[in-house]
């Protein structure tokens, strides 16, 4: 049997999206998974990277990179409504890729959402803790509240060097057990915490809007020849040469960052076996949270980068870290209250993300230990809240050494990569079952087939494209351990094999 030929029959998969006595209980409806997305897409994307994507390569157009981002987003998020509902089971693209591609695909793309999804988790905890810090007034001293490879120096000349990130921990912990007592509680805190931070990103736009200056918005995308910007020791913080760090190149380089401001849409998916009704609101989870998330985030970046200058944020001792505090505090004069408001719904907002990120890793493990590729521990329940208890409590030891130990924005950008490989695979996905299964019945159809899926592909290439080098060696390795793991371990205990 070829590599490629290793596919789990569709039949056996739909025959367990149906088992519900064994499986997750079925208690979220369309309003619960649009608060999902919602509450998985807008966090450290928004308030992190948005900031991060105007100083290093966008400038004011990181708008612009939003909505590049988006189609994208649009595109795939097409192709992931058609397999929901039509396959709605755990796993989400690692499923989807088991029947249309077969085993050795699935597992690469498995392998590949541990970078979404854990490493997603681990990103905005480590946001978190930044804003956490920024609301106690630097309570929290640098060294523990960032990785021992960060490091910076402050205007005295003192250097600051990082030894763990502790907040992060515990935010951490504290979901995992949340996530460890259900399904619907968890689902219950999500939905108020989506409401506080949604209207707290609408009151910052309104409120902003009239601080916009139109200085800062001119130019509108990074010259060519802008000069590097340094801290106060004369270290190097970003420099402008290369395709991507200005003019149109930046703004897809921003595209690139800005990126892991919208994962979460496909959390969605992950949940479809949780879902009361999959085949109608799959659809409207995935969608509909991506719309509404999309016109909040062009907004949010077009109020922010005109209220402050986008150089400041480079500056770690400006507007690096906790961005949306900062610009607030400095340059809207009267309304410093809402600096504190606006933190407080961000840490909120940042939990609902990490809880989301934590659930949908975890789904993914249950279906992967289910096909026998990972240990059964990942798929064994709780024997009273029917939860994967110990694939959380596995991830919790995974995602907490990543969010103590690694750089914040090296995880976001491993997160990112993750979630384009995913796409890409999901949107060539829909086109081959297409073709493979023309009369399977499609309770929600992606158009235009094949012109959305391949659009969708090769725009998330193009975002794939822009991420920085080192990122993307390091995610190469990634992937080449995961293929390791595959060969010497999955492959023999493979359900397929019996």
């Amino acid at each position: 049997m070829s590599l490629f030929s290793r596919k789990k029959s569709l039949d056996l998969l739909l025959a367990q999206a149906g088992d519900s006595e064994k499986g997750l209980k079925r208690t979220l409806g369309a309003g619960n998974l649009v608060a999902l997305g919602i509450g998985a897409i807008i966090g450290a994307g928004l308030f992190v990277r948005t900031a991060a994507a105007a100083g290093q390569a966008a400038g004011p157009a990181v708008t612009i990179s939003f909505i590049i981002a988006a189609v994208g987003c649009a595109f795939a998020g097409l192709c992931y409504a058609e397999f929901a509902a039509m396959i709605p089971i755990s796993g989400s693209a690692y499923a989807y890729s088991y029947v249309t591609m077969g085993e050795t695909i699935a597992w690469i793309i498995g392998w590949a959402l541990i970078m979404e999804y854990a490493l997603g988790a681990a990103t905005v905890s480590i946001a978190w803790s930044e804003y956490l810090n920024k609301l106690l007034g630097g309570a929290v001293p640098y060294e523990w509240c960032h990785s021992p490879f960060e490091s910076f120096t402050d205007s005295a000349g003192v250097l600051h060097q990082g030894i763990m990130n502790a907040p992060a921990l515990v935010i951490l912990l504290l979901l995992t057990l949340l996530l460890i007592k259900g399904t619907q509680e968890s689902a219950m805190v999500n939905a108020i915490i989506v409401f506080i931070k949604v209207a707290i990103v609408i009151l910052f736009i309104v409120v902003g809007w009239q601080f916009i200056k139109p200085e800062n918005h001119t130019p509108y995308m990074i010259p060519e020849g802008t000069k590097p910007v340094v801290d106060a020791a004369g270290v190097e913080l970003v420099n402008y040469d290369g395709f991507f760090k200005h003019g149109l190149g930046g703004v897809l380089g921003g595209a690139a960052i800005v990126f892991f401001a919208f994962i979460g849409f496909d959390a969605v998916s992950t949940a479809a076996q949780e879902a009361k009704n999959p085949k109608r609101d799959m659809p409207i989870g995935i969608l509909g949270s991506l719309v509404v998330c999309t016109i909040l985030y062009i907004l949010f970046g077009h109020v922010l980068t005109g209220v402050a200058n986008w150089q400041e944020f480079v500056d770690p001792e400006k507007g690096r870290e906790a961005s949306v505090a900062y610009a607030i505090s400095n340059y809207m004069k009267g309304y410093e209250w809402l600096a504190t408001a606006v933190t407080v719904a961000i840490l909120a907002g940042f939990s609902s993300v990490i809880l989301v990120m934590l659930m949908g890793q975890s789904r993914i493990f249950y279906s992967m230990s289910n096909d026998g590729l990972i240990p059964k521990a990942f798929g064994e329940l709780h024997p009273k809240f029917q939860t994967p208890y110990k694939a959380n409590l596995i991830l919790f030891v995974f995602v907490g050494a990543f969010a103590a130990f690694v750089p914040g924005h090296v995880a976001g950008d491993l997160t990112s990569f993750g979630t384009l490989f995913a796409f890409v695979l999901v949107s060539l996905g829909v086109w081959i079952m297409r073709r493979e299964n023309p009369d399977m019945p499609r309770p929600f159809k992606t158009p235009l087939v094949p012109v959305v899926p391949i659009l969708g592909a090769v725009i998330c290439l193009g975002m794939i494209a822009a991420i920085d080098q080192r990122t993307l060696k390091f995610a190469m390795v990634w992937m080449i351990l995961g293929l390791v793991v595959y060969f010497a371990y999955s492959k023999k205990r493979s359900k397929l094999n019996s």
